[in-house]
């Protein structure tokens, strides 16, 4: 692991100074870099560093609504404040702005080591994860998306020991959370959005279910009229939390695409539209894929996934391949009564039907997923498309 990259930032050359000479009579703090600006110049800030220590007048003018849309796209990104200013009010807008400490002034080398230290652990768990984003949508409506991604993130934390999160992304009549538990969600998607400012780790999995041991679930909106507190911003920042602490992070896209919908797929290391062998979804599957070589997506990034299967279909798995311009991933076969009856009582497939061909296809495709994953992410993707 790199040594932790941290900046000093104040409009004040003296501060700069002081806090430099500090910082570096640790030898094992990392690169120390510093920067005298103003607060306007804070929040364009494109090299952001690990920990980013904020000085000299600028948290009170400025600098923390400027942190505060820093920490929206680097949410990774540690904020210690030095400052004066300890009052109440002052504390609570730090703290919404993902300030993790605000020290005193003149800050004493002690408390400067001690809470870069308290921040090392939570640097360690995030660079220690390198999770993988895969990003399930529906060609049509129906395809059954939502119950192949719910059912595989369950096969991937309990069959394989993984670190599962499942975003339900469907904001409008998102239920990710009705085809594998019967737990009612206490938070979800849009009020993490709405209290953006807290995002980290313990925050975003509070507001999860716990599905399993190794999986949480972030429920979509209960009201679809709360699906306008989420952006493109926010998902981002979710996605980027979510992927340096879990090892997947499946995402349930629905099937609008806008700036929210399309967030995932920029970020996706795998893209699975799923499909079937008929003519209404082959011809959304062609319409999906055209939009995804229009925003420049490599089809090494996209593999569709063929629910309900059959043998004797009229339309070969060549057929949609030739059509659609992409590659089959895997088949999920036809069972219906065994999935009915996991999507109406609530129980993963893989637990209420252990010898179902569905369960078999579900496993399949999370050792696919678990086999080729490896700690740098290199020449994963090309491995996959070698499988099907």
């Amino acid at each position: 692991m790199s040594k932790t990259r941290i900046t000093v930032v104040s409009s004040d050359a003296l501060h700069l100074s002081q806090i430099t000479r500090v910082l570096e009579q640790d030898k094992n703090l990392g690169e120390v870099s510093t920067l005298q600006c103003g607060a306007s110049e804070l929040a364009t800030l494109k090299d952001v560093p690990d920990v980013l220590i904020v000085n000299g007048g600028l948290p009170e003018n400025g600098g923390l609504e400027s942190l505060e849309q820093l920490r929206l796209k680097n949410p990774e990104t540690a904020f210690i404040v030095v400052s004066d200013n300890h009052s109440p009010d002052f504390l609570l807008r730090a703290m919404r702005a993902g300030v993790r400490e605000v020290l005193p002034t003149p800050t004493a080398g002690t408390q400067l080591h001690a809470a870069i230290g308290r921040i090392a652990p939570r640097r360690k768990a995030q660079d220690a994860a390198d999770g993988k984003i895969l990003a399930m949508t529906s060609c049509k409506g129906g395809s059954g998306a939502t119950f192949i991604a719910t059912n595989l993130a369950w096969v991937l934390a309990t069959t394989h020991g993984k670190r599962v999160a499942l975003i339900d992304l469907n904001l409008q009549f998102g239920d990710a959370a009705m085809y594998v538990t019967d737990q009612t969600p206490a938070s979800n998607l849009a009020l993490v959005c709405q209290q953006i400012h807290r995002l980290d780790a313990a925050f975003l999995r509070s507001a999860m279910i716990e599905v399993a041991p190794n999986f949480h679930l972030l429920a979509a909106p209960d009201d679809p009229a709360h699906a306008t507190d989420v952006r493109a911003e926010h998902v981002e920042a979710i996605l980027k939390v979510a992927r340096a602490n879990y090892d997947f992070v499946i995402v349930d896209v629905g099937r609008s695409l806008d700036g929210v919908s399309l967030q995932p797929f920029d970020m996706a290391d795998m893209i699975f539209p799923v499909v079937q062998l008929t003519l209404p979804f082959i011809r959304e599957a062609k319409r999906l894929v055209q939009v995804f070589l229009s925003l420049g997506y490599p089809m090494a990034k996209v593999g569709l996934i063929v629910n309900r299967h059959h043998k004797n279909c009229e339309i070969s798995l060549q057929d949609l391949e030739r059509t659609v311009n992409a590659k089959v991933f895997k088949t999920v076969p036809n069972c219906y009564e065994e999935v009915a009856a996991s999507v109406n009582q609530g129980e993963p497939i893989a637990r209420l039907a252990k010898n179902s061909p569905v369960t078999k296809a579900l496993r399949e495709v999370a050792a696919s997923l678990d086999t080729v994953q490896e700690k740098n992410g290199k020449g994963w993707l090309s491995r996959l498309f070698a499988t099907h």
